[in-house]
């Protein structure tokens, strides 16, 4: 027999993750220092993917490669930067999806019209949560979460993931990535999406597949996931009670996080965001 993990040094990384959540291991300013087999290479982007997905450039990667790994932030704008970053390493074509974005005619009956009168292509810039982007790029075998729930009996839900098997203008292919339903080929139609009142002041629709690159996603959004390597950009540090737990307990194993922080930081510190009165009621 072998031994291949050390189970005390992973239960150790265990402890330590709960009592980050409790708020421990942080200073006055919120301010942790991350462990030392967090660190990559260097402490670039570049590093963090190279590190996190090795062997990107493959062609015909299986479905497990990309169920197995992520690069989690606490912003979508670096989130997409990122889905960008590795959507270009990927082999394969690039396919571009263009979304219908217009302002319902019913919004458009009364005395405010001239306000409501934003041209397409401001539409187009816009990019919240839960949204998908304006300009869908895609390729064959790229993962991709789906952001609305189509078919949740069939596992088609909000947050689920997949990869691209097929792109058509009206149509893509996708085989589901994890859960009861892995392994199984689902088609996702373009549908209208429309974001909720507390992110645009106005009510517009986008018509677009309900899908984003799943490369990286928001911290926020891995809840409830985990998987077996995760990447953690920390160069804008979070901002909201139990996030950074959040990310650091996505991972099965201790080997298996990197991380990434502010070039400017000489130390390997970052914020954790926990109100204790919370964790007391």
């Amino acid at each position: 027999m072998h031994l291949n993990t050390n189970v005390e040094v992973e239960q150790d990384f265990a402890t330590w993750q709960l009592e980050v959540g409790q708020g421990k291991h942080t200073d006055e300013a919120s301010n942790i220092s991350l462990p030392e087999h967090f660190k990559c290479q260097e402490n670039t982007v570049d590093s963090l993917i190279h590190t996190i997905y090795s062997g990107i450039t493959t062609p015909n990667l299986l479905p497990k490669y990309f169920s197995e790994r992520t690069i989690l932030s606490s912003k979508n704008s670096d989130v997409d930067t990122l889905n960008q970053m590795v959507l270009d390493m990927l082999p394969g074509e690039k396919q571009v999806f263009q979304s219908a974005d217009c302002i319902p005619t019913a919004e458009q009956s009364g005395e405010d019209d001239a306000i409501l009168n934003y041209p397409v292509e401001y539409l187009n810039t816009i990019n919240c949560s839960g949204l998908p982007l304006a300009k869908l790029e895609l390729k064959p075998g790229c993962p991709i979460m789906i952001l609305r729930n189509l078919d949740p009996r069939n596992g088609v839900c909000n947050g689920s993931r997949g990869i691209v098997t097929r792109c058509r203008n009206r149509v893509l292919e996708v085989e589901l990535l994890s859960g009861d339903h892995a392994g199984k080929r689902i088609f996702i139609p373009k549908i209208n999406c429309q974001p909720t009142e507390d992110q645009i002041p106005f009510k517009f629709l986008r018509k677009q597949f309900p899908v984003r690159l799943c490369f990286a996603m928001t911290i926020n959004k891995s809840q409830g996931q985990t998987v077996k390597h995760v990447g953690l950009d920390l160069r804008s540090s979070v901002f909201i009670h139990g996030q950074f737990y959040v990310g650091v307990s996505r991972v099965t194993s201790v080997a298996n996080i990197k991380a990434i922080w502010p070039l400017e930081e000489q130390e390997t510190k970052t914020k954790n965001i926990v109100y204790s009165e919370v964790l007391l009621k």
